[in-house]
């Protein structure tokens, strides 16, 4: 049977993150994707398990865009009348 040293009980985990990281901007390289991203686009994040439906962006705004046409319409506004 081995024997274990009886110091190591109370050891604290080693913290890894420095207290400030330097950044050589000199060596960044541009985004290869800004090009094929307009403006008018917005990235969003899907969850792991929502992800493993949509396998492509095609398909997650076809869904969308069949719900949107789901949904019922918002009242029109009344006129004539105004807040005060």
């Amino acid at each position: 049977m081995k024997k274990t040293p009886k110091g190591k009980k109370n050891k604290k985990p080693v913290d890894d993150l420095r207290a400030e990281y330097r950044f050589d901007y000199r060596k960044a390289a541009p985004n290869r994707f800004a090009a094929v991203i307009s403006e008018d686009t917005v990235a969003v994040v899907l969850e792991p398990d929502v992800a493993a439906v949509f396998k492509s962006s095609k398909a997650v705004n076809s869904f969308l865009r069949s719900a949107i046409s789901a949904m019922p319409e918002p009242p029109a506004p009344k006129r004539g009348l105004t807040k005060r």
